[in-house]
């Protein structure tokens, strides 16, 4: 019995062991070569940079409800996630989803001024509202940008909801993004 399952099982060994090989032989095939490009260095050479830009801190969502929000990433995905925090300065309540490498930010609207009311009013369902990069220096950057003709919403920063400094970079300068810029 033993003496004929054993050569039947060589056989199988051999039959699995020749098609991992073609899948090897096939995955080392070469692989046309895209274009590549850098996006460590800006496509404009800037002279003596005085500010540095940092990682990304977090992507904004507007949400028309943001219980059911918070539910949603807290239970169904489930994620790490903050308390509901009423920002008044800002017209939001936020939520922070912890992602690990970064964190999202679930915006709904602090009364009907609320900047975030009139964005769902265009976007029922909600949907994506800023991305927010830390710099190294917020007051440094902001001169540099208005220099550079980019405008912000506000004169000033403002203390966002890590308790930083941050500015808004108007989105028709930055390609249809509204971009928030913290202090590191």
């Amino acid at each position: 019995m033993w003496g004929v399952a054993v050569p039947k099982l060589a056989c199988m060994q051999r039959a699995a062991a020749a098609s991992a090989l073609g899948l090897f032989s096939r995955l080392q095939t070469p692989v046309p070569t895209m274009r590549t490009f850098s996006l460590s260095q800006p496509s404009q050479k800037v002279a003596d940079p005085v500010w540095n830009l940092g990682r990304l801190n977090h992507v904004a969502i507007a949400v028309p409800n943001l219980e059911k929000a918070s539910t949603f990433y807290k239970n169904v995905l489930g994620a790490q996630v903050s308390e509901a925090v009423p920002l008044p300065e800002h017209g939001v309540s936020v939520v922070f989803v912890n992602l690990g490498n970064t964190k999202m930010e679930l915006l709904h609207p602090l009364g009907k001024d609320s900047p975030i009311a009139g964005f769902l009013q265009k976007n029922k369902a909600g949907g994506m509202h800023h991305i927010c990069i830390e710099v190294d220096n917020i007051n440094t950057a902001m001169m540099d940008l208005k220099k550079k003709k980019i405008r912000t919403t506000t004169e000033e920063a403002k203390i966002g909801a890590h308790g930083k400094p941050v500015i808004f970079l108007h989105p028709k300068d930055c390609d249809g993004v509204l971009v928030e810029l913290e202090q590191a």
